[in-house]
């Protein structure tokens, strides 16, 4: 059961298969990209009304209940090589995705997050609301996604950038996704 509003990082934790993400981690990508953002923010000057207006307001990236936006969950996901894609957007219907083929979303409805993941052969959703891990039938899956989205959730696909990376520290995360995932060769990029 999610424990304030963690789900975000019960949500990545379950699409990795292990405690990688504290909320201590989360924050420090919230924090980073609140920066990030009050940086852009200040080139149209420090001393304009919108400005001012901006440093007034609450993080959109995290709040005090522990709700982690979809940025956060994105740039957590970086870390591993992963890129978030939304589902029926245009990008996702140019790469001509069969859902089956995929191995694993995230949803969220009124700030909870979920996976809806591949683990093995079969699919799982991994709601932390759930007494457990629901498996969805391959048949099943198509009709799962499409009810989420007329319930009005948001649903991302999750998949690799590529396996492979110059930075040392990505690489390893990346192989070890690879291989937990089983979606590429870590040597190569995904899909070849």
């Amino acid at each position: 059961i999610c424990k304030g509003s963690l789900c975000a990082q019960h949500c990545l934790n379950n699409l990795l298969q292990g405690e990688y993400f504290s909320p201590v981690e989360l924050s420090s990508i919230a924090e980073q990209l609140d920066e990030e953002e009050r940086m852009r923010m200040a080139e149209g000057g420090v001393q304009t009304e919108e400005y001012r207006t901006f440093l007034q307001q609450p993080s959109g990236n995290m709040d005090d209940s522990g709700f982690f936006s979809i940025q956060v969950i994105s740039n957590a996901l970086g870390v591993w090589g992963l890129e978030i894609v939304l589902f029926n957007s245009r990008e996702y219907q140019q790469l001509q995705i069969d859902p089956i083929h995929e191995k694993a979303f995230i949803c969220n409805y009124k700030e909870h997050w979920f996976t809806v993941r591949k683990l093995g052969q079969q699919w799982f959703n991994l709601n932390s609301l759930l007494t457990g891990p629901e498996l969805i039938s391959d048949t099943y899956l198509a009709l799962f996604l499409a009810q989420l989205q007329q319930e009005g959730k948001t649903l991302v696909m999750v998949h690799p950038h590529e396996c492979h990376s110059d930075n040392a520290g990505k690489l390893s995360s990346a192989k070890c996704l690879c291989r937990l995932f089983h979606i590429c060769d870590p040597g190569k990029p995904a899909g070849v």
